[in-house]
């Protein structure tokens, strides 16, 4: 039986593998940079696994490059570019999110996202989707000076939705996830439905508990 968390009041969430699936578009993004350069087409689920780290992650997993390689700025900007023209295509909610955000708001407990991506992306995703009509803050990759795993974005969050972080719960897919969230002094939910990397261990991030569902996060709250 999952354990309850007394007096949260406020539920924060990871953007990319904990609410949404964007692996197809950035993917598809990608993707693309390889078939201009006259290189085979790689299927979605080679680019899956690495959806969490982002650019880094992409780019490596479609030219196995690092951030170290001579250019790798270039063709990081050429993806942000390919994938800005693509980012709400194929973006869907993880099935049962839309329930779960729902279920919060009608139980009074506000909701928002904390992400690493940037708000220039974050903000035609969010806008483009109606479950993030009810979001009470949205903090993007570059809203503070820092991002995950530093406690700043989460702390801010906190601040903007009026509750002390130990009245919050942020849930990840990443560790980073929960090393910001138990900086911040929140308590932490990893989620091992989203894009686990190769290796990855949710149950070794230290976090408080371990969800597999969307859903699962209701039972984690002392609710009516």
């Amino acid at each position: 039986m999952m354990q309850t968390f007394q007096g949260v009041r406020g539920v924060l969430f990871d953007l990319d593998g904990t609410l949404i699936d964007s692996a197809p578009d950035l993917g598809a993004a990608v993707d693309a940079m390889r078939v201009r350069r006259g290189l085979s087409s790689l299927p979605l689920q080679h680019y899956r696994p690495h959806t969490g780290s982002g650019a880094r992650g992409m780019l490596r997993a479609a030219f196995d490059v690092t951030p170290e390689h001579d250019g790798y700025d270039l063709l990081k900007e050429e993806f942000f570019a390919e994938y800005a023209a693509c980012l709400t295509q194929r973006t869907r909610p993880f099935d049962e999110v839309t329930d779960l955000l729902a279920l919060l708001v009608g139980l009074g407990m506000q909701w928002g996202v904390v992400t690493n991506k940037a708000q220039r992306f974050t903000t035609p995703i969010t806008m483009s989707m109606d479950l993030f009509e009810t979001a009470s803050v949205v903090i993007s990759g570059d809203t503070t000076a820092h991002s995950k795993p530093h406690p700043e974005p989460l702390l801010e969050a906190a601040r903007r939705l009026g509750l002390a972080p130990s009245a919050c719960l942020y849930v990840g897919d990443d560790e980073r996830d929960i090393r910001a969230g138990k900086a911040a002094g929140m308590r932490t939910v990893a989620a091992r439905y989203g894009y686990l990397g190769p290796g990855a261990d949710a149950s070794a991030w230290g976090a408080d508990a371990v969800v597999s569902s969307p859903m699962q996060v209701l039972k984690l709250l002392d609710v009516p």
